[in-house]
């Protein structure tokens, strides 16, 4: 399979299941988490390719806890503040910030990033025949 095709599955898979997340947490979604679950998905390949193989696990759920938190912030304000849909409002959450991303949801996206982040490299083993990653926890 080209690369080409293998992101695209990893796209669609992401952002299926960043959906599936919110629809099992709160029991709907909105299209524009499809897109930024795709996003979030290849970017958790980029952040371990940036790290390179030394990287604790640990380190890339933060990296991916954050990077995810940052494009739910982006998606946040064009589509609930410029876009006026109100998809979300944590508004009434301790910690948040504008309403659209808070601390509890970061801390969850931290703990998800973990399974996220090894799917995403078995998908790259099976689709583009990368080595499977040897995970350290620190």
């Amino acid at each position: 399979m080209n690369p080409i095709q293998a992101y695209i599955i990893m796209f669609l898979t992401g952002g299926f299941l960043y959906c599936g997340i919110e629809i099992l947490y709160r029991g709907y979604s909105h299209i524009s988490m499809f897109f930024a679950g795709g996003l979030c998905f290849i970017l958790v390949g980029v952040i371990q390719s940036l790290l390179g193989g030394s990287a604790s696990i640990v380190g890339q759920m933060l990296l991916c806890g954050l990077m995810i938190t940052g494009i739910e912030f982006i998606f946040g304000e064009i589509v609930n503040k410029y876009m006026q849909l109100n998809v979300w409002d944590y508004s009434g959450e301790q910690y948040n910030f504008k309403g659209q991303i808070c601390l509890l949801y970061s801390n969850m996206w931290f703990l998800l990033s973990c399974p996220m982040i090894i799917l995403h490299d078995y998908m790259e083993y099976l689709l583009l025949g990368q080595n499977m990653p040897h995970y350290k926890i620190f």
